[in-house]
């Protein structure tokens, strides 16, 4: 072990994590620093995001609460974006546009983000899954308030619902550098992401549920504990074909994600 003081470099960053994660990640941590001395050091030195010591925002919630660990590839590559959340773009605020006509122009430049909604409303029965777009993408307010339904309005009400039904949204490598090739930090993190699963089937009695996404999928089974979790596996939601994923939608369709909490 190095003379490099890792509670210290990412002191800022640990005191965000609720406490009963606190040690499971120092022993990430740790297990980065014996698989790949120097890499902490190097990476505490960079410019990487997420920024604002967001790197560890995922662990909010106790363990015990986490019911799901939804996998994403890494942080976006935009300050603004990277939130330490998998999948939620801090970029985006509103969902819709003013006039309820359809998706704000912010989500439908974040194509993954845009496919999961689409998706969610497809369960929710608002949307066709092979009519997603046009007038199709104008009735879905109207639907819902004919049904009786208030959906939520901005994207942090859709990750407060995600994270208050027991998700861990976590990406596969907590950073993202530009000169870096995302593959190489990746593989970096992969003790880190061990040590977390093997705390999580140690915490409970029934361990959380894998949700894989794309190519994560094949990289997080590569980590001998995700083979003995519960996995539900999809293509990633890049893809137009998430939305009309079936799996996708059972599984999900019991959340009620886009339906504000009273």
């Amino acid at each position: 072990m190095t003379g490099f003081d890792i509670q210290s470099e990412f002191r800022d960053a640990l005191e965000k994590v609720h406490p009963e994660w606190l040690s499971p990640v120092k022993c990430g941590l740790y297990a980065i620093e014996r698989s790949f001395p120097g890499y902490l050091q190097s990476l505490a030195k960079s410019d990487f995001l997420p920024t604002e010591n967001r790197i560890f925002s995922a662990f909010s919630r106790a363990p015990s609460e986490i019911r799901y660990v939804l996998v994403g590839e890494g942080p976006y590559p935009r300050p603004e974006s990277a939130t330490g959340y998998a999948f939620m773009d801090g970029a985006v605020q509103s969902i819709w546009l003013d006039d309820g006509s359809g998706f704000s122009k912010h989500v439908n430049k974040a194509t993954s983000l845009r496919n999961f909604l689409k998706m969610l409303c497809v369960t929710e029965g608002f949307l066709m899954a092979d009519q997603t777009s046009g007038g199709a993408m104008a009735e879905i307010l109207p639907k819902a308030r004919l049904a009786g339904v208030n959906l939520i309005r901005t994207l942090p009400e859709l990750q407060c619902n995600l994270v208050e039904n027991g998700f861990l949204l976590l990406n596969a490598s907590l950073v993202f550098r530009r000169d870096v090739a995302p593959v190489k930090d990746g593989k970096s993190w992969m003790p880190f992401l061990r040590e977390i699963l093997l705390y999580l089937q140690s915490a409970s009695s029934t361990p959380p549920a894998l949700v894989l996404w794309g190519k994560v999928a094949s990289e997080i089974n590569k980590i001998p504990e995700a083979s003995s979790m519960p996995q539900l596996i999809s293509e990633h939601p890049y893809n137009l074909s998430f939305i009309q994923n079936h799996l996708m939608q059972d599984f999900f369709k019991q959340f009620g994600l886009l339906r504000q909490r009273i």
